[in-house]
């Protein structure tokens, strides 16, 4: 008999959560921005668009989250694996496009285990991923 004990998924109020700080942080900022939260396994659990935003950062988010929650890093991380000639730069993503405006896609962890990551688009990279990991303090 197995004594580990099961680690939370990520469920929907989290993502909830998370949506709502991640936007929360960008209106603080003056920023407009789409926000994606995934579950480990890359299925949407959130996905929330302002219409304000430039219609590409609902794509963005979503792969910046697809992204961090593939390779478990933050995808700030990843800049300079994702350039030419770095060992990242062919990564096909989630809509098998290049990967643009990479900061802003964060894993989150659950007792040192993968359960999601979030992703926001719409900002400077600095500030998406800013945004991301203010989404990602409030869920603690």
């Amino acid at each position: 008999m197995s004594t580990a004990t099961a680690v939370p998924h990520l469920t929907t109020q989290d993502a909830d959560t998370l949506v709502a700080a991640a936007r929360g942080a960008a209106e603080a900022a003056g920023v407009t921005v789409s926000v994606t939260v995934l579950d480990a396994g890359g299925h949407m659990l959130a996905f929330r668009r302002d219409d304000r935003a430039v219609l590409i950062s609902g794509e963005t988010s979503t792969r910046k989250a697809y992204t961090a929650v593939q390779l478990d890093a933050p995808t700030a991380d990843l800049v300079d694996a994702i350039q030419p000639g770095g060992p990242f730069h062919t990564l096909p993503t989630a809509l098998d496009r290049p990967l643009l405006f990479i900061a802003g896609g964060v894993p989150i962890h659950r007792d040192g285990r993968l359960i999601g990551a979030v992703g926001v688009g719409g900002g400077a990279p600095e500030q998406d991923h800013q945004f991301a990991t203010a989404a990602i303090e409030a869920l603690v």
